[in-house]
């Protein structure tokens, strides 16, 4: 903190403490220290404007007292705090003399009698007087100890020619002296200047928001009593609002106990309302105040919608008005074209409009209507029809939405939240209407609602004219096929969709692509990747095309997924991008499917390409568009994380991520035909890994009687390798319950017939799996010729099925991939090896692998093998294995010597 006490200077000249007017207030109790913003303010020290401006309740006053109370040591500060009276430039800079003169008492003595002189009324020749004083105050400041003058609130005396007067004063600062101003609007300077020449760093809202754990930090105790989803709604509706955690603080100190805390955060109640409406509203002028009612029902807003609303041209300037004096505009673009407002803000506006609108709000959704389907926003005119209470408008809207746009997007949330608000009735009442909605919930996997709406369809049979008829009959067939895929019926989907090919009109190129993508999906399933291949490329040749790039994109996620499935991980994830890259031109703040599933399998792809971090993060962005599109592909997400966590170890993840996937598709309404199979799986891996053999073993008999038995279902679309799977983890479980045979062989039938097919990726999974088995039980010739096969399968890429091998055997890949170090995979999987350690590095203990190691560390802790069975994960056969190998590479008979032994070499602590 400035010790305005302390000698500065080569005289040593004392100085007494600042008088009132000058007086520098403490932080607020509570306060919570922004070192990162102080941090900022210190690097623009060496300007000379540090400008924060922000609406009300921002903390602006309070940052500023931090910044000079960690000043530099060398470093004065002087405050002066404004108010009305001070926007008469004399008055303001006879303050700001007698200021300085607290620092320079000889400062001035001249000038300060010009200004006592003055006549008020009389204009005032600030510049001359102010040039004079610069001039003399440059003799005074030193290099060696600097000023902070800080204009505290200074909207309070904002005016034109006090503007013009600090203009002046900021172009001919002296070295030594830097401003800080504080303002609820940002002052009418030549900023532009100062930003060029490098002497201005600004502060705005944005920057002054407080972070999530600062808002925790504000709510310290009592933030406490709210958990969960509570606390972050809580610190998610205050955006940041310093002034409205506090008032909640308030609040909740006034409710006495933790029973009756407040739960949220609103505009429109107690002190914040109060504090809006007295520190902000009522301080605008009478237009604005209207401005702000009338277009408060509005989501985001644009001064052309505002003027459509309003039935005005004046909203531009309103708008210029609202961002010039800081009023809780939030920009949602960088162009600063759309707009919405602060929630609590919000919140008061919507709360008192009904006293203060000029307008009632069924009018006013009305016009925005009419304005957002001039722009061609259908959606945004739907939701405004609705919330005008004119269901029929929005019926009439719904339905100028191509089965096109609804098939690309498939952002299928919006259209099943209208349904809920539209009648029956209305839902059937014509053709287009039915098939919309049809597809909406086929999209959705409420395959028996879609089945029920779609056969009202009759009720306008005949067509009016046999063209009419065609087309609304190859329209029911491709709706078919796509509820046959879901429900796995292999024969249906191929009869429908074919014959929906074979009629569709071109215009319905959208129910074309779907049936061709459902039919790639089925092609997969059946292990005829070439007919897959060739129905992906008339897909996006389609695509092309018609030009549109949604189902450009849905064509390379089908490319992608048919690449994984015969090995070639880096083109599929070649392919994968550039279907995101198809969709980099589109609206961003819009939701797409598509984009959801292509930043899942990207991410899926990722860690097949043993990166993790980049893998994880593209998964989560996929699963948050997912989940706002209301996609099914969100079970990808949750699937893969799932796997991925069991292999960490982190079984508590893994299972909470299957159990958020099954609560989503419970309130989705899915039909457990499209989730269940894949999420049994995942858990039935997460079993065997913990050695609970007894639940895998039952469900993977279950798993293996419907998709591997005589009458065998169609895989799920999401996982159309799931049969294979099941043998993948079946074999597992031969190998836990020491049946290493039926495993060996189980898994050979499978990489032979995986081969055969081309599904590499499948037969990788199974050769690994073999050699990992083959060396548990030390069979390491058998396990030689293996590895060779499945270094073959892997040529595409994929490197995380060698995970378990690359941490359980590194001296024995080391050596194998050592043979071919020139190989891509080779290079690659050592690379990820682990470095060489001075133990495995001893002459002594080259024979030991890793997995011995580990063995033999919980025999000298005097486990059982039954127990280290348990910890390690593997067979008893498998420890006993490992421990023969132990006593004979050491050159012992009994575990007891062979503990001795390995201290005596160094092995053992």
């Amino acid at each position: 903190m400035t010790d305005l006490s302390r000698t500065h200077g080569p005289a040593s000249v004392v100085m007494p403490p600042l008088e009132g007017r000058f007086y520098r207030p403490p932080l607020p109790d509570g306060y919570v220290l922004r070192p990162r913003l102080c941090e900022r303010l210190n690097a623009g020290l060496d300007g000379r404007l540090l400008l924060v401006s922000a609406p009300a309740g921002f903390g602006k006053s309070s940052l500023a007292v931090e910044f000079c109370q960690g000043l530099p040591a060398q470093w004065q500060s002087l405050w002066l705090g404004l108010s009305p009276r001070d926007s008469d430039p004399g008055r303001f800079l006879e303050r700001l003399l007698d200021g300085l003169q607290q620092y320079f008492p000889q400062l001035g003595a001249q000038s300060l009698g010009l200004l006592k002189m003055r006549q008020r009324h009389q204009p005032f020749a600030f510049e001359e007087w102010l040039d004079g004083l610069l001039d003399e105050l440059a003799v005074h400041l030193s290099a060696r100890s600097p000023l902070l003058l800080v204009l505290d609130d200074y909207h309070l005396a904002q005016g034109p020619v006090l503007d013009r007067c600090l203009q002046f004063f900021l172009n001919h600062l002296p070295d030594g002296l830097v401003v800080l101003v504080t303002s609820r609007q940002r002052p009418d300077w030549h900023l532009a200047r100062l930003r060029l020449s490098r002497h201005l760093l600004e502060l705005h809202e944005q920057d002054l928001r407080l972070t999530h754990d600062e808002s925790l930090a504000v709510l310290d105790g009592h933030g406490n009593a709210l958990r969960g989803e509570a606390l972050e709604n809580l610190i998610r509706r205050s955006e940041g609002w310093v002034a409205g955690l506090r008032f909640w603080l308030l609040a909740a100190s006034e409710a006495g106990s933790e029973g009756a805390l407040p739960q949220s955060l609103h505009g429109g109640e107690g002190l914040i309302r109060d504090y809006l409406l007295e520190e902000v509203i009522d301080c605008l002028p009478a237009e604005v105040q209207a401005f702000l009612y009338d277009t408060a029902p509005q989501e985001r807003f644009c001064s052309e919608l505002c003027d459509a609303v309003r039935e005005a041209h004046d909203s531009a300037e309103i708008l210029r008005y609202l961002q010039a004096h800081q009023v809780f505009l939030v920009p949602l673009d960088e162009q600063g074209h759309w707009y919405r407002y602060h929630h609590l803000f919000s919140d008061l506006l919507r709360t008192r409009r009904e006293k203060s609108a000029t307008l009632p709000p069924a009018s006013l959704h009305l016009r925005a209507c009419r304005w957002f389907n001039t722009q061609g926003l259908i959606d945004e005119a739907v939701e405004q029809a609705l919330r005008a209470g004119h269901l029929d408008v929005a019926a009439n809207l719904v339905q100028n939405l191509s089965e096109e746009q609804l098939l690309a997007e498939q952002n299928i949330g919006m259209l099943l939240r209208w349904k809920m608000d539209l009648p029956d009735s209305l839902l059937i009442s014509t053709p287009r209407l039915i098939v919309l909605y049809s597809w909406a919930l086929g999209l959705a996997c409420q395959l028996d609602a879609a089945q029920e709406l779609s056969s009202y369809l009759s009720r306008f049979l005949p067509a009016p004219s046999a063209t009419a008829q065609k087309s609304m009959l190859a329209q029911w067939l491709a709706l078919s096929g796509i509820i046959a895929r879901g429900r796995g019926d292999r024969e249906l989907t191929q009869r429908y969709c074919n014959e929906a090919l074979e009629s569709l009109p071109p215009k319905r190129y959208g129910q074309r692509l779907m049936c061709l993508s459902t039919l790639s999906n089925l092609a997969i399933v059946d292990a005829d990747l070439w007919r897959a291949r060739g129905l992906n490329r008339e897909s996006l040749e389609l695509a092309q095309r018609v030009g549109n790039p949604l189902f450009e994109a849905l064509a390379h996620y089908d490319r992608a997924r048919v690449l994984q499935a015969r090995g070639e991980i880096l083109r599929s994830l070649d392919e994968a991008r550039q279907g995101l890259e198809r969709l980099h031109g589109l609206a961003p703040q819009r939701l797409y499917a598509v984009r959801a599933r292509l930043s899942l399998y990207e991410g899926y792809l990722l860690l097949v390409r043993y990166q993790p971090e980049a893998g994880l993060a593209r998964l989560r962005a996929g699963l948050a568009e997912a989940r706002a599109c209301r996609d099914i592909s969100v079970l990808i997400g949750h699937c893969v994380i799932a796997s991925f966590e069991g292999r960490r170890g982190e079984f508590a993840h893994a299972f909470a991520e299957l159990a958020e996937a099954e609560r989503l598709m419970h309130i989705w309404d899915v039909p457990p035909i499209y989730y269940l199979a894949m999420i049994t799986l995942i858990k039935c891996e997460l079993w065997l890994a913990q050695g609970r053999t007894d639940l895998a073993d039952a469900w993977l008999a279950r798993l293996g009687q419907t998709y591997n038995g005589e009458h065998a279902a169609a895989a799920p679309e999401f996982h159309p390798h799931l049969p294979q799977h099941i043998e993948l983890q079946q074999a597992a479980l031969d190998a836990t319950r020491h049946q290493p045979d039926s495993a060996l062989q189980r898994l050979e039938a499978l990489a032979q017939q995986a081969h055969d097919s081309g599904r590499q990726m499948i037969a990788l999974m199974a050769l690994v799996q073999q050699v990992q088995l083959l060396l548990d039980n030390g069979q390491e010739a058998k396990a030689r010729p293996v590895f060779a096969r499945a270094l073959e399968a892997g040529s595409g890429g994929a490197l995380q099925p060698f995970q378990r091998l690359l941490e359980g055997y590194p001296q024995w890949m080391r050596e194998q991939l050592g043979k071919d170090s020139h190989g891509l995979l080779n290079q690659s999987l050592l690379a990820l090896l682990p470095q060489v350690s001075a133990v495995e590095a001893a002459p002594q203990q080259e024979t030991l692998s890793t997995r011995e190691l580990a063995v033999l560390q919980l025999i000298a802790q005097g486990c059982s093998n039954q127990e280290i069975s348990n910890q390690l994960f593997i067979s008893l056969h498998t420890v006993k294995t490992h421990a023969s190998h132990i006593n004979s590479k050491l050159g012992v008979e009994r575990r007891t010597q062979a503990v001795a032994r390995a201290k005596a070499m160094g092995l053992l602590a």
